[in-house]
């Protein structure tokens, strides 16, 4: 249980993109709307399978975030291996011609937010334990 709470969400959209990849074109299926809905203005809202995954990205953010608030040596790996998603990324989106869109760009964004943040709460929170002890 405690590796599971130790992978970083954010590899989930990493995955299924990846899948997507090697199963068919991309990018075509990235472009189209999956559904719409009408709003009461009269105007419809399609979201596209590129939303999708920008939302899911969110999402999964938000509980990145919440997660690094956990203190403890756990949080070391969970920060290290972050950082080494937050590089298949990269990696990926510089040198992949399907990741090369600003869907994929957004989310390697994400991932540059989650080691920083979790970095960043880490220290401060390191720093009121040390305030706190003396």
């Amino acid at each position: 249980m405690t590796l599971i709470r130790n992978i970083p969400l954010l590899i989930i959209p990493l995955i299924i993109y990846n899948i997507m990849m090697l199963i068919s074109d991309i990018n075509t299926q990235l472009i189209p709307p999956i559904f719409s809905l009408n709003l009461p203005s009269s105007g419809t809202w399609a979201i596209s399978g590129g939303d999708l995954f920008i939302i899911i990205g969110l999402l999964l953010l938000g509980i990145e975030v919440f997660k690094a608030t956990r203190s403890g040596s756990t949080s070391i790996i969970d920060h290290s291996v972050s950082t080494l998603v937050f590089i298949i990324y990269l990696i990926e989106f510089i040198s992949v011609s399907d990741c090369a869109n600003s869907i994929f760009f957004i989310l390697t964004l994400m991932t540059v937010i989650d080691v920083i943040a979790g970095f960043s709460i880490s220290i401060l929170s390191a720093h009121r334990d040390i305030t706190v002890a003396h």
